[in-house]
C-alpha cells in the first residue's frame, strides 16, 4: 500500500479547521506543548492508518490529544502532520505551535518535480520545523543533508498491526479463494497500493509507483505461467487493470471498506511484487512477511532496510523487470525452499509491530510534547 501526493490547494485544505472565538477561549488555558494534535489526509488510505495507529501509540505513552479542529484555535501546542506535502502551503511558517512530520519518501533529483519543491521548502524552513519522522535509513540521511539539526529526525519504519494477519495455511488459502471468487489451480499475484494520478479511475500512471514496470513484469511471467491470476487493490487501478486485459491476464480488484480486510486478501495469494521506484515502505513488505506469503520487491524504501535477499524475502534492482521475472518465478518454482525464507519473514513482521516502536516514539515525543505523569 502507498503514500498519497497532494496539490498545493490540497495541502492548504489540510492545514484547515474550524476557528470561533469561543474555541479560542477555551485553549487559552492549554499549559504550552501539552496536547498533541494530529493531522490526518482523509483520504482513507495509507497515512489515515498511519495516524490512527500513532494516535494509539501516543495515548499509551500518556500524551494529551486534542481534536483537529483546534488547531487554528490554539496556540503553542504540538501538531504533527502526517504527509510532508503541508509544506507547500505557507499557512504553518509562523504559528506558535511545534511542528513535527511523517516525511516517508520524496528524493529531489530523481524526476518528480513535487519531490524538488518540498525538498527545498524543507531546506529553507528546516528551522522552524521540530521533528520528523523517517521511515527508512535512505530518506533519513536525504533529509540530514538539508541541514536540519540531526536530534529533530528520527528513522521509526512504518509498522505492522498483527492482529489483521495471520500465517497462510492451505486450508486458509482455498477458504479465501472461495470467497474471493478466484481460481484454486491458479497462480495468483498480488498488488495491493495506489498507483494511477488523482482519486479517480487511475488511467494515468503514477510512475513513481512502477505500475509500467509491473504490468511489464507480468507480462513475461504470463508467458511462462499460463495460469496467472493477478488480485488488486487499492484506488485508481485504472492504469494497471486496462494493461492486464489487453494482456489477457485474469484479475480482479477489490475495494476494500477497511484495512484490516486486506490481510485477508493476502490469504489468496501466491507471490506479492513491488514494483515501485521510490517508497515510504512499501507496507506491503511486512504484510506479506506476516501473512506468511513471499515477497519479491525492487530496492525502495524500507525494504531496503528489513529485506535480506534470500533470507526473508527477496530484492531486485529498480526497474530491472528479468530481475524480478527471475526472483518471482523462482519463488514459485521452489515452494519446498520457502518455509525459512517464510519464518523469518515473519519474524521480521513481529519484530516491527507498532507495539515495539512505543521506545522509538518515546525518544520523538520527547521536547515535542509534554507526557502526563
Amino acid at each position: 500500500m502507498g503514500i498519497v501526493h497532494y496539490t498545493l490547494s490540497q495541502a492548504r485544505r489540510i492545514l484547515k479547521s474550524a476557528s470561533l472565538p469561543a474555541a479560542h477561549l477555551m485553549t487559552a488555558g492549554w499549559a504550552p506543548y501539552s496536547r498533541l494534535i494530529l493531522i490526518r489526509d482523509q483520504a482513507g488510505w495509507v497515512i489515515d492508518e498511519e495516524m490512527r495507529e500513532l494516535e494509539g501509540i501516543t495515548t499509551r505513552l500518556g500524551i494529551r490529544q486534542a481534536d483537529s479542529r483546534w488547531l487554528s484555535a490554539s496556540r503553542q501546542q504540538a501538531v504533527f502532520y502526517g504527509t510532508q506535502f503541508f509544506l507547500l502551503a505557507d499557512e504553518w511558517i509562523n504559528s506558535t505551535h511545534h511542528i513535527g512530520m511523517a516525511y516517508f519518501h520524496g528524493k529531489p533529483g530523481t524526476g518528480f518535480r513535487e519531490f524538488d519543491e518540498l525538498y527545498q521548502r524543507l531546506v529553507h524552513y528546516h528551522e522552524k520545523i521540530t521533528r520528523i519522522q523517517a521511515s527508512h535509513s535512505e530518506m533519513r540521511d536525504c533529509l540530514m543533508a538539508t541541514g536540519i539539526a540531526p536530534e529533530k529526525v528520527h528513522l521509526i519504519p512504518i509498522g505492522i498491526n498483527l492482529s489483521c494477519f495471520s500465517v497462510q495455511t492451505p486450508e486458509s488459502k482455498s477458504h479465501a479463494r472461495d470467497h474471493y471468487g478466484i481460481p484454486q489451480t491458479a497462480v495468483v499475484v498480488g498488488s495491493f497500493q495506489k498507483d494511477g494520478v488523482g482519486w479517480g479511475e487511475g488511467r494515468e500512471p503514477k510512475l513513481i509507483k512502477g505500475p509500467d514496470i509491473f504490468i511489464q513484469s507480468v507480462e513475461r511471467l504470463k508467458h511462462r505461467i499460463p495460469e496467472l491470476f493477478v488480485v488488486l487493490s487499492g484506488p485508481s487501478r485504472g492504469y494497471v487493470k486496462e494493461g492486464l486485459e489487453k494482456l489477457g491476464i485474469p484479475y480482479r480488484h477489490f475495494l476494500l471498506d477497511r484495512y484490516p480486510e486486506v490481510g485477508q486478501l493476502f490469504q489468496t495469494l501466491d507471490l506479492y511484487m513491488v514494483t515501485s521506484r521510490q517508497e515510504g515502505g512499501p507496507k506491503a513488505v511486512l504484510e506479506s512477511m506476516a501473512s506468511g506469503v513471499p515477497i519479491v520487491t525492487t530496492r525502495v524504501g524500507q525494504a531496503m532496510d528489513i529485506v535480506q535477499h534470500g533470507k526473508n524475502g527477496f530484492m531486485a534492482k529498480i526497474e530491472d523487470i528479468e530481475e524480478l521475472v527471475h526472483w518471482s518465478k523462482w519463488v514459485l518454482d521452489h515452494p519446498s525452499d520457502m518455509k525459512s525464507v517464510l519464518e523469518q519473514g515473519r519474524q521480521t513482521a513481529e519484530q516491527n509491530t507498532y507495539e515495539k516502536q512505543l521506545p522509538l516514539w518515546r525518544e520523538f515525543m520527547k521536547g515535542f510534547v509534554s507526557v502526563r505523569s
